[in-house]
């Protein structure tokens, strides 16, 4: 059965007080946008309409950014969650087969729990995922009759009795395109807010011979998100589960609580993390290495047996080869560091390639950047570039050269060869003494005029 994933991403967000769409706000600096579609890329869906409102153009663009074969629509006015779904029924006029509906602000919907959602629909017309709530507050009530569910009631418009039950709606369904729709246009408004509630569709499915039911998951994966706490409190749920699976696949987190991944980071067993690291997106440690305190992470890859810190600085394009060490206060950008290099003090290497053994000297500088271009530099294998260098870029260093401490390279040098570009040291004999005394007699007067 082909499938089609509708997400409703229409919401302002107006608790989050924020001009970005609630939708557009990061778990583990993604959108969590991104988060509900990763969670249903695992139905393989043949198609995926995104129901955008607030901030549209913005939200598009996101969305074709995930998945440049989604569909995006507007909901110009925001009437309500069946009017929101039915936004897609343009998008989805030729298509046969089922329609799961999931929300952008409810990014934790498991794979499991969407596989039991499809075997179900081979039972049934209709199915509606619940959960069983700590707290019911004020969600939607999921009034059953055996396995059959009767109907959805609002929390503002139940009754006393129905208020007592705790299987609650999550919003999320799956269900057959031609049915959904037809059941979307009988929808009505007649209710306390004077919108047209999805949930409508149960009673009217039920109320037509159409088999109704709804199945439960854990309540953590229905967690929605609708203010500045919702999304830390989201964003640490992500923390605590990625942590978990990487503990359990064979990485030592020396102090997992200060150690913060992004939603794509990707670590290696017998990989090291020491305590307060910080991933951003695009990384990738493989097994064996060693990420010490301190250091922050984006963009980059680190290799089998590398080192990295403590305190550097993995920035975009960051490429490690085995057995790197890169030490404290070091930040590499759009460099290739080859095999066994060691760049381990207060370095800045960027838009550079590194040869394998080589020794980066500390205080060393690659300036790359001329205030129009980037240049790159070149370091062959088996170099030693000593203590306070600077590499003017473009410049090359070839194979087994050495350049002085504190020599500024503005031209190429040749393999083997040393180079010293610096001025020649002059020791004035008692001029410090003579500058003291200049500078204490200015001191004075300073002071003696300010009295």
């Amino acid at each position: 059965m082909s499938i089609a994933l509708v997400l409703l991403a229409a919401g302002k967000g107006t608790r989050m007080k924020s001009d970005l769409p609630k939708v557009l706000h990061p778990i583990a600096h993604a959108p969590m946008l991104e988060h509900a579609m990763s969670a249903g890329a695992h139905l393989a869906p043949e198609r995926t309409v995104v129901v955008a409102g607030h901030g549209f153009d913005d939200v598009k663009a996101a969305t074709l950014e995930v998945d440049e074969t989604a569909v995006v629509v507007e909901q110009a006015e925001q009437l309500g969650t069946a009017h929101a779904v039915d936004q897609a029924r343009t998008a989805l006029a030729d298509f046969q087969g089922d329609v799961v509906v999931l929300y952008g602000d409810t990014p934790f919907v498991s794979p499991e729990t969407l596989d039991c959602m499809i075997a179900a629909r081979q039972t049934h017309d209709l199915v509606i995922l619940g959960f069983e709530a700590q707290d019911p507050g004020r969600y939607g009530r999921l009034v059953m009759d055996g396995d059959m569910l009767q109907r959805i009631v609002e929390f503002k418009d139940a009754s006393d009795a129905e208020r007592q039950i705790t299987l609650c709606n999550s919003g999320l369904l799956a269900c057959d395109a031609r049915l959904l729709f037809d059941l979307l246009a009988q929808v009505g408004n007649n209710n306390a807010q004077g919108e047209y509630y999805l949930t409508d569709i149960v009673e009217l499915a039920g109320s037509q011979g159409h088999k109704v039911t709804a199945i439960s998951c854990d309540e953590s994966e229905t967690l929605g998100i609708n203010s500045r706490a919702d999304l830390a409190a989201a964003d640490a749920v992500f923390q605590a589960s990625a942590r978990a699976a990487l503990l359990e696949n064979g990485v030592t987190l020396m102090a997992p609580d200060t150690v913060y991944l992004a939603f794509d980071t990707m670590i290696g067993r017998d990989t090291l993390i020491e305590p307060n690291v910080v991933f951003g997106p695009g990384v990738t440690v493989e097994s064996g290495a060693k990420i010490r305190a301190f250091s922050h992470l984006e963009g980059c890859h680190v290799s089998r047996g590398a080192i990295v810190g403590p305190y550097a600085r993995l920035r975009p394009g960051a490429e490690l080869a085995e057995d790197v060490h890169v030490g404290n206060f070091v930040e590499i950008k759009n460099a290739q560091v080859d095999t066994g290099a060691k760049i381990n003090h207060l370095s800045y290497v960027g838009d550079a390639s590194v040869g394998a053994r080589t020794n980066i000297g500390a205080g060393t500088i690659t300036c790359n950047y001329d205030g129009f271009m980037k240049h790159q530099t070149t370091i062959g294998a088996d170099v030693f570039i000593g203590s306070d260098t600077m590499l003017v870029a473009p410049v090359t260093v070839g194979d087994g050269a050495m350049t002085a401490t504190g020599t500024v390279v503005t031209s190429n040098v040749e393999p083997d060869a040393m180079a010293m570009a610096r001025a020649k040291q002059e020791n004035r004999l008692g001029s410090a003494r003579k500058l003291r005394d200049i500078l204490r007699a200015k001191k004075a007067r300073l002071t003696k005029d300010k009295t």
